[in-house]
């Protein structure tokens, strides 16, 4: 992907980039549903990434060729606005929150693409977000501040393209680390790397479904979470205990009350999952991710039929620690933890089965921890 970027670029503008951005997409190993709580989550940055070759001008217009869409985009920093444009979007979104934060932006020319895939619960937006931000520090010649871009990122995709997502996703992308998941306080931003337990491996199971979370029930599950935390009269689900969610929860509306034991029970299985990978306890991790899933499937309501099929299917082959469905839900990907030394059949075995019970191909990705998003030389 590297290299096709750099190709591109230069057959475009008959000129080497001044600078080469990548940002990677992410998986969350464990803590779904627990960022907008303030809460919880592991996810860690995969060797999947956004790619942007790119150039300063001298006025203030921003130029740019999507090689995966087969489009190219434009706009002027001086003034431009929301006009639905897919893909742009993003990066005008990332513009407007950078200079909304009083960022003095420069113009550039880009070609943009990413190995990410689209839609399939791997943060493709994050890291395209994050992948505009890093370009524009670059030709602008701003800090940058991991956490201060994962912010501006996150403002960018709830208030411009208008999905009210929490911080996880931006976070991870900004400050993955090679080899390790990443804890994150999404109330306090403060981050801990947590090596993944030896001799396994993370896949990634695209069930070829695919969710617009915009249109979906997402904001919809944020909303009963805020009704959850207007209940215990506290500013997030994070504050509230297990303890006293049990001694207090009875006065709850059913449903109200299935959301909140979720994200509290979410928050406590991803504080057990870093004290079991800092043991090596792949056993144990893979256990906490199964009750993951089913806590997702049956309080949250946010997994499917196929996203069920996948993990049910994955939870059975031989190498396999624990499943669960990761990303909004809806559709997308599931996550297993697996034997390094069985993934191969692993892999193959899930693809098949999973075939034969739904009549989709899937597509199956072996994964490594990556670093979060940088300049590349």
């Amino acid at each position: 992907m590297k290299q096709e970027v750099l190709e591109a670029f230069f057959n475009i503008y008959d000129t080497p980039p001044s600078f080469l951005a990548r940002s990677p997409g992410r998986v969350n190993i464990i803590g779904e549903h627990t960022d907008y709580n303030d809460g919880f989550v592991l996810p860690m940055a995969i060797d999947r990434a956004i790619w942007i070759a790119l150039r300063p001008r001298v006025d203030n217009q921003v130029h740019v060729r999507s090689l995966d869409f087969d489009k190219t985009g434009d706009f002027d920093l001086t003034s431009f606005h929301h006009a639905d444009e897919g893909w742009l979007e993003y990066i005008k979104g990332t513009a407007w929150a950078l200079q909304e934060a009083a960022h003095s932006l420069t113009g550039w020319d880009g070609v943009v693409a990413g190995d990410v895939p689209i839609g399939a619960g791997l943060s493709s937006s994050a890291a395209l977000e994050l992948a505009t931000a890093r370009a524009f520090t670059a030709v602008s010649d701003l800090a940058w501040n991991p956490a201060e871009m994962a912010r501006l990122a996150q403002k960018a995709e709830n208030e411009w393209v208008g999905l009210n997502c929490g911080i996880m996703d931006q976070m991870i992308s900004a400050s993955g680390r090679a080899g390790h998941a990443v804890l994150i306080d999404c109330r306090s931003l403060e981050t801990s790397a947590v090596p993944l337990p030896p001799d396994t491996t993370v896949v990634v199971m695209d069930t070829a479904t695919r969710r617009g979370l915009v249109d979906s029930a997402y904001n919809e599950r944020r909303a009963q979470c805020a009704a959850a935390a207007k209940y215990f009269e506290v500013p997030a689900l994070r504050d509230v205990s297990m303890t006293r969610f049990q001694e207090q929860s009875a006065g709850m509306e059913p449903l109200i009350r299935k959301r909140a034991r979720h994200v509290i029970s979410e928050d406590e299985r991803t504080m057990w999952a870093v004290e079991a990978m800092r043991r090596g306890g792949a056993h144990r991790l893979g256990l906490l991710m199964n009750a993951s899933h089913a806590s997702l499937r049956d309080d949250f309501e946010v997994s499917s039929r196929e996203l069920n099929i996948m993990v049910e299917i994955a939870q059975k082959r031989a190498g396999c620690f624990g499943a669960r469905m990761t990303g909004g839900g809806f559709g997308g990907c599931a996550v297993a933890l697996v034997r390094s030394s069985q993934v191969e059949s692993f892999a193959a075995g899930v693809h098949q089965a999973y075939e034969a019970a739904t009549d989709l191909a899937p597509n199956i990705y072996i994964c490594q921890a990556s670093d979060g998003s940088s300049l590349v030389t």
